[in-house]
């Protein structure tokens, strides 16, 4: 029996654009507040591959098409089309893709984060929100709890208590609340959102890529480890930054008063 029942093509809706270093990965179902199917899930798999896969793409932007929604999370409708729970389990999971993304991340937060939306933007590296953005884990609410990372990410994020008063109730918070407890980094206008993201990963585009992917694996490992785990993991990698040509163009540039032009080597 298929794990799947048959998919309708044009409910995949995910584009990519790039501009210089920096990729714009943009979830374009705005007629659905951008609820995530079945089909978009594998769209986002094959975006996050491609961007992996190009070394002249250093940083990506993640967004949703529309001014209501980044993405409202799973469509709720399609779910149904796993035949078991066990195949709804191992489905591929648009949380995972995006923590898959092995270049630095910013989440463009426009409009409702619900659900796996939410679980979507905080697998992004940085996150910035629109003023009318709201941020909800209401999976309660229809009788489940979210599974993509929803309870750890909020517990590092907004601490134990902030966590459960968003998961137990169910309940959403607006912008100005998630910037308070910590959730996202900025709010600006919703005119100004997608424009202030991609200036932001320029800037990060414009550093050594190697050192940009390692200084991510170094910020997941300090959630991960012990103390001291994470700080020899952190030398170690210091270390393979350290050995590259990047490196040395930095030293050469900083003695030489001029820019850095870094190469990825």
């Amino acid at each position: 029996m298929d794990s799947l029942n048959t998919p309708d093509p044009a409910l995949g809706a995910v584009t990519v654009t790039v501009d210089g270093f920096v990729a714009t990965i943009t979830l374009d179902r705005p007629q659905k507040l951008n609820a995530v199917t079945p089909e978009m899930a594998a769209e986002l798999v094959a975006a996050v591959a491609r961007c992996n896969a190009d070394d002249d793409i250093r940083c990506v932007v993640l967004t949703g098409a529309g001014p209501r929604a980044f993405c409202c999370g799973s469509d709720i409708r399609e779910l149904d089309r796993y035949d078991t729970a066990w195949n709804f389990r191992n489905r591929e999971d648009y949380c995972d893709a995006i923590r898959g993304l092995r270049k630095p991340s910013i989440a463009a937060v426009n409009g409702y984060a619900f659900g796996g939306g939410l679980e979507t933007a905080m697998s992004c590296d940085i996150r910035i929100a629109s003023e009318n953005a709201q941020f909800g884990a209401p999976e309660i609410k229809l009788g489940w709890i979210g599974g993509g990372g929803v309870a750890a990410f909020l517990s590092h994020s907004i601490g134990t208590s902030n966590a459960a008063m968003m998961i137990l109730t169910g309940d959403p918070i607006p912008a100005d609340k998630a910037l308070a407890w910590g959730l996202v980094s900025e709010v600006v206008p919703a005119d100004r959102l997608l424009a202030h993201a991609q200036e932001i990963a320029a800037i990060v585009a414009s550093r050594a890529p190697i050192a940009a992917e390692t200084a991510k694996l170094n910020l997941k490992a300090a959630h991960t480890m012990p103390v001291e785990k994470a700080i020899e993991y952190e030398r170690d990698l210091q270390t393979i930054c350290f050995a590259t040509a990047d490196a040395a163009e930095g030293r050469a540039a900083f003695k030489e008063k001029r820019s850095p032009v870094f190469r990825r080597k």
